[in-house]
């Protein structure tokens, strides 16, 4: 199964990949190694805002790591010129997440970025990872994730 059928069968759509908002670009591809610049936390709504510990539950950051993932895949097919299925490997991800000084649970915030990796990707959405806190985020957004991806 290609990785857009498998976006279709669960209800993912992939937006356009969001252009750069300061002096960087939004991934480079070194070989078969890609770097995904952060991608904030974002919807067709707008900006997914919010602190965790402060009015913000794991469950809703968990959901904006997850736009966050879907907005990684969307960077890497535009890196791959469209083909996704040029996607190899999840080698890394690193969250951010807008926290407070007492949350210890970003763990299982960018868990939602992770798990969609894994229900989307399978054995190659597995990954290394890091998830840390953050006193802000850009704009005010609860979740940033960076991803390094292989690529072919």
């Amino acid at each position: 199964m290609t990785i857009e059928k498998r976006l279709a069968e669960l209800g993912i759509n992939l937006p356009e990949a969001a252009a750069p908002a300061a002096n960087y670009v939004p991934f480079v591809r070194d070989g078969d190694t890609l770097y995904v610049a952060g991608q904030i936390s974002a919807d067709e709504n707008g900006l997914i805002k919010g602190k965790l510990g402060a009015g913000m539950d794991v469950e809703a950051g968990a959901a904006a790591a997850r736009r966050c993932a879907i907005s990684l895949l969307a960077q890497v097919k535009a890196a791959c010129g469209g083909d996704l299925d040029r996607l190899v490997q999840v080698v890394k991800l690193t969250g951010f997440v807008n926290s407070t000084d007492d949350f210890t649970d970003q763990p299982k915030v960018i868990n939602g970025a992770s798990d969609l990796m894994v229900e989307v990707l399978g054995d190659a959405g597995r990954h290394a990872r890091s998830a840390v806190s953050s006193p802000s985020l850009p704009l005010g957004v609860a979740v940033e994730i960076d991803g390094i991806f292989r690529i072919r």
